[in-house]
């Protein structure tokens, strides 16, 4: 049996969380009739203007998770709630008007374009979604570090570092409260990866949201994060401050992420 260590694993106290999970399952049919546990009983919780980090390797349930708190997917059991109304499956259904709030940059910058529409058109929907229209085509491209000239042109014209950058974008336009970043550097060159993960939380700060950052590379989340919930076998085994984590973590498995960490400067911490 996998017991959570929880060193920190609610927000601050004097506030309702603005994400919460509790006991969220997922189950998806096998072959013969089978079913596989992807996500089992987790429960958390995500603060105000906070950064969590979810980590653990890949295959453990990290991507399944967020799909859930996206209404992506559906839930087998347990609960999902924000800003206290819960979250349903989509389906066939138009998204609903509270879960707008939630927006999530996916792993592939490549497919996560329509390759036949211009940045412009594709960023001007998005900001369609924002009835406090906090940002315009030009100052969502500033933000991340893309010409003016970006808007007139199509995805297939960009490196998957500037897709990825756009797709960061287009999150943003649609005024989320929260940001869901599901392995969004893991394609992307080393050099890029921290930069475009810092990039992500001071945005999502700045704007008044919070995140939820997935990834297997914990040196990184542990650059960004205040938060982190370590994930395995579809489970969270362990939740507590970044520093909590890192300097004295509690479960075994935590301990082998973090041993398996490339000791560049001594602590793990990738340079940039």
């Amino acid at each position: 049996m996998t017991t959570t260590t929880t060193t920190a694993n609610t927000p601050r106290a004097s506030e309702a969380p603005l994400l919460e999970l509790d006991t969220v399952s997922c189950e998806y049919k096998l072959g013969g009739g089978g079913r596989f546990r992807a996500v089992s009983d987790v429960s958390l919780q995500l603060g105000h203007s906070e950064v969590l980090g979810l980590v653990g390797e890949s295959g453990c349930g990290k991507s399944t998770l967020a799909k859930l708190i996206c209404g992506l997917e559906k839930t087998a059991g347990g609960t999902i709630t924000f800003e206290s109304h819960p979250v349903k499956p989509l389906g066939l259904a138009r998204r609903p008007k509270n879960l707008l709030g939630v927006q999530m940059v996916f792993q592939n910058p490549y497919a996560s374009l329509n390759p036949r529409r211009r940045i412009r058109d594709q960023l001007t929907d998005a900001l369609a979604l924002d009835p406090k229209h906090n940002w315009t085509v030009e100052t969502l491209l500033e933000a991340v570090d893309l010409p003016a000239d970006a808007a007139q042109r199509f995805s297939h014209s960009f490196s998957g570092g500037q897709r990825q950058r756009i797709a960061i974008a287009r999150a943003l336009a649609a005024g989320p409260k929260v940001l869901v970043g599901d392995e969004p550097i893991a394609s992307l060159d080393a050099f890029l990866q921290a930069r475009i993960a810092r990039m992500m939380r001071d945005l999502a700060i700045d704007s008044g949201a919070s995140m939820i950052f997935i990834s297997h590379d914990l040196a990184v989340v542990r650059e960004i994060a205040d938060r982190v919930a370590v994930m395995e076998a579809g489970k969270i085994v362990e939740v507590g401050s970044t520093e909590q984590i890192w300097d004295a973590p509690q479960h075994p498995y935590t301990k082998k992420l973090l041993a398996a960490i490339p000791k560049v400067d001594g602590k793990g911490i990738i340079p940039g």
